[in-house]
């Protein structure tokens, strides 16, 4: 088991997420099953796992969570699946864009390694001018950082990033 680079004073960790000095990476809340159906689309959130009343619940209480924590303002950034679109958007923080490099490669685990250096890039690339959140799957976050964060858990990340992640905080679902 890897060891937890954690610091012990959370407020640090979010004053550099206010000051770009850091981004969040959080796991979509909960959207019941394993994967996604066989045959399912993007584009088509008919055909996919999505998030269950208990998790737009959790997906408001982030956005509670970090307005009370004056993160004001974020870039929302999520996969293309719907449960992590649905995720960024009920925080009701603003508009939220898609990126690929976030998007689950759960059906292809062939593609984690280049899936994770396009993450690392399209981190590094994001206009760090206000704070930055991200919502993926647990085998992207898991791949980047080494933990295997739960439903809607979410992890403060240092910038630049380092080889491995340094991990200022892991904040559990509120």
């Amino acid at each position: 088991m890897l060891a937890m680079p954690v610091m012990a004073d959370q407020r640090s960790a979010w004053q550099a997420l206010r000051e770009g000095k850091a981004f969040l990476l959080l796991r979509h809340t909960t959207a019941p099953g394993v994967g996604d159906p066989e045959g399912f689309r993007l584009g088509d959130c008919s055909t996919q796992r999505n998030l269950d009343e208990k998790g737009r619940r959790e997906a408001r209480r982030w956005g509670r969570l970090l307005k009370g924590r004056d993160v004001e303002q974020p870039r929302l950034y999520s996969s293309n699946w719907c449960r992590a679109q649905d995720t960024a958007q009920e925080m009701g923080l603003g508009a939220v864009e898609t990126l690929s490099a976030l998007d689950s490669f759960f059906s292809d685990p062939d593609s984690q390694a280049a899936q994770t250096v396009e993450l690392r890039k399209a981190i590094e690339k994001v206009p760090k001018d206000r704070p930055v959140v991200m919502v993926s799957h647990q085998v992207n976050i898991k791949a980047l950082t080494g933990f295997s964060p739960r439903s809607g858990e979410g992890m403060i990340i240092a910038l630049p990033l380092d080889d491995p992640p340094k991990v200022l905080a892991r904040i559990a679902q509120p």
